[in-house]
């Protein structure tokens, strides 16, 4: 039977480690037959999370005999990973056991040295620091979750469902993963990535750019190019975008892009605007363009987008 063994790290998020422990031990064959061992561990017998204590049965040694390891998220990610949780890690990829992370576990993964020259993802609010602290790790901070083959990260919270359904699909086919979506009342699959659940602040008022940006958030609705914007900032158009890259990391046409669908969602989410008012709304000019953008910075149309979040009466 495939093992499947949860790493319980002291502050572990509680409900990282009941995701995976509730979808395989849930999981099971079409004779009936439990589809997996699963088993938590830690490297003492108990241990502490924000609002209640575990007591664990198994020690770090059951990693030996894992098929798979989870390691779900903590409440401190800079709280630093015990060398004998690394050494551990490091054998089990060594052996080529399959290591998955949830939310913030992608931390230790990282600081095992697991996620070097790899793609992976963690929760969006987490993404920034993952990767200043772990340079060599190519964070993806839009996707639900990243499937590297031996090495998989998950998103926050929920994402953590569509990984570890993902892996039974891996491991025993669609119609095992689909009964286990069904118990946990959750689609197999969901459409888009976290980027449609990211929360976009206002830029920093201390930004020499911030002038510039508050009038373009003004102005969205305006058909700006980019030497209108260079204009009203006072610089060649050259001077703009080397700013622009140099500030914030993007062209001004592609920070214009990104704020006119942040403005779009704001709409979707709070108004009943048809997706042509919006459009207009906005500056994009034709819906066909606002859906194209959309879909690329989001994962996901417009109209799905506005019956998971609108919050106005009906919908």
């Amino acid at each position: 039977m495939h093992r499947v063994v949860i790493v319980a790290q002291p502050n572990v998020v509680s409900f990282d480690l009941s995701i995976p422990y509730e979808v395989f031990a849930r999981s099971a064959l079409p004779s009936g037959a439990p589809a997996y061992d699963v088993r938590v561990c830690a490297e003492r017998s108990y241990v502490e999370t924000q609002g209640f204590g575990l007591t664990v049965k198994w020690g770090l040694e059951e990693l030996e005999n894992a098929d798979t390891i989870m390691i779900p998220g903590t409440d401190d990610c800079s709280a630093p990973v015990s060398v004998a949780l690394i050494s551990a890690l490091q054998k089990a990829k060594a052996r080529g056991t399959r290591i998955a992370s949830i939310c913030s576990g992608s931390f230790t993964l990282a600081a095992s040295e697991i996620l070097d020259g790899l793609r992976a993802t963690t929760h969006w609010r987490a993404a920034s620091d993952l990767a200043r602290l772990f340079p060599n790790v190519n964070v993806d901070p839009n996707v639900l979750f990243v499937d590297n083959g031996q090495i998989l990260t998950s998103a926050g919270a929920a994402a953590g469902l569509d990984l570890c359904l993902h892996m039974v699909r891996c491991d025993f086919g669609a119609a095992v993963a689909a009964a286990a979506a069904r118990l946990a009342v959750v689609s197999l699959e969901r459409e888009g990535g976290q980027a449609q659940f990211i929360v976009h602040h206002a830029p920093e008022t201390n930004l020499a750019l911030s002038p510039l940006l508050a009038w373009l958030d003004k102005n969205l609705d305006q058909p700006l190019s980019l030497q209108t914007i260079a204009l009203q900032g006072a610089m060649s158009t050259r001077t703009l975008s080397r700013r622009f890259s140099q500030i914030l990391g993007v062209t001004p046409l592609q920070w214009l892009s990104h704020a006119r669908v942040r403005r779009a969602q704001t709409l979707l989410e709070t108004t009943r605007y048809s997706v042509e008012q919006i459009a207009s709304t906005v500056g994009f000019g034709s819906s066909t363009t606002l859906r194209e953008r959309f879909q690329q910075q989001l994962g996901i149309s417009p109209q799905r987008y506005r019956r998971g979040f609108n919050l106005t009466d009906g919908g």
